[in-house]
């Protein structure tokens, strides 16, 4: 089972899986993605992933075009070992952005003010 869940935070969308991202739930997390057409800035919280197959992949690296293509900057938060082993050998084919727990409090923090400064 895979779950997807996100939230707006001034121009930040986040976006929490978890589960198996594999099989059908890669189109449940490309029509999240794809929804936050607004966002400058969309992160993938993949903490709670807990196994990438091919066709989770292949949605990972049709969401860094597709945020490419529409000047949106595509962020990974925390993926679990197995899951970062995995993108570090789809790395050839493709660069991920994976933020440390720091850079994921700075983008939130920033995100924030320019949240309230537009309130």
């Amino acid at each position: 089972m895979f779950e997807v869940h996100h939230d707006k935070i001034g121009n930040m969308a986040v976006v929490e899986c978890e589960g198996s991202l594999i099989g059908s739930a890669a189109f449940k997390l490309r029509d999240a993605v794809t929804s936050q057409t607004d966002a400058k800035i969309v992160v993938l919280d993949l903490s709670e992933v807990t196994a990438l197959e091919g066709g989770g992949m292949g949605i990972l690296i049709f969401l860094q075009h597709w945020a490419h293509d529409h000047d949106i900057r595509m962020k990974l938060f925390n993926p679990p070992r197995s899951v970062r082993e995995k993108l570090e050998i789809a790395s050839a084919m493709s660069e991920f952005d994976i933020v440390s727990l720091d850079e994921m409090m700075a983008l939130l923090a920033q995100a924030d003010r320019s949240y309230a400064m537009a309130a």
